[in-house]
């Protein structure tokens, strides 16, 4: 069951952490890299991640998720933090074979159960400084990913600001932040999603995110 409303956009974040553009060989970005997921990606927690036949090369990203409680245009860095109401474990499920051979990522970002979120929305307030918080990917039981928000190239506050001088962001608008090292794809060898699979998301002062693989 998600634990949000079907937002009417999300917005994510490539390249938004500085150990995952170096394991790539990337330079950093000098401004947000933007890309969209659709709302029929999102599944909650324990739901499990389909792959289709469509794709061979399913990833794992694990992210954090800042969900929008006003609307937001044009706001300042220093007042973006107002808008948003609550945050979530976010995992941005990506078919790198139809990413990397489309040319652009919106297709193999978007397929269905491509986006799970949960467990539950924190709400802001309890979460003091968004780029302090430990995250990490568990699959079947062995961290691959560990990492910290501080590491982000844009913070919660600069992406929301960003986002906001070209698009209004309104009320339960889901933002995905970026991922850090760690990721399947760049492993040697790579390791991928395979049903039978369950991977985690874990935030710290967030919540634990389970999904199963099918």
């Amino acid at each position: 069951m998600l634990p949000i409303e079907r937002p009417q956009k999300i917005v994510c974040v490539g390249l938004n952490y500085r150990d995952h553009a170096e394991e790539q060989g990337a330079d950093l970005p000098e401004r947000p890299l933007l890309f969209a997921k659709w709302p029929n990606t999102l599944i909650g927690p324990g739901e499990p991640i389909v792959i289709p036949d469509i794709t061979k090369r399913v990833d794992y990203e694990a992210e954090l998720g800042v969900v929008i409680g006003s609307s937001a245009h044009g706001v300042s860095v220093e007042n973006a933090l107002d808008a948003v109401a609550g945050y979530l474990c976010a995992n941005d499920v990506t078919a790198r074979d139809l990413q990397h051979g489309d040319g652009q990522w919106t297709r193999g970002k978007s397929l269905d159960t491509f986006c799970p979120v949960g467990p539950a929305l924190v709400p802001a307030a309890d979460v003091p400084d968004p780029q302090a918080l430990g995250i990490r990917a568990i699959l079947n039981g062995e961290v691959m990913q560990d990492s910290t928000t501080a590491n982000m190239v844009f913070g919660v506050a600069e992406i929301v600001a960003f986002v906001s001088q070209a698009i209004t962001l309104e009320p339960g608008d889901l933002i995905l932040t970026g991922t850090p090292a760690g990721v399947g794809v760049f492993r040697d060898p790579p390791i991928l999603l395979a049903p039978g699979d369950e991977i985690t998301v874990e935030i710290d002062d967030v919540g634990v995110l389970t999904n199963p693989v099918v």
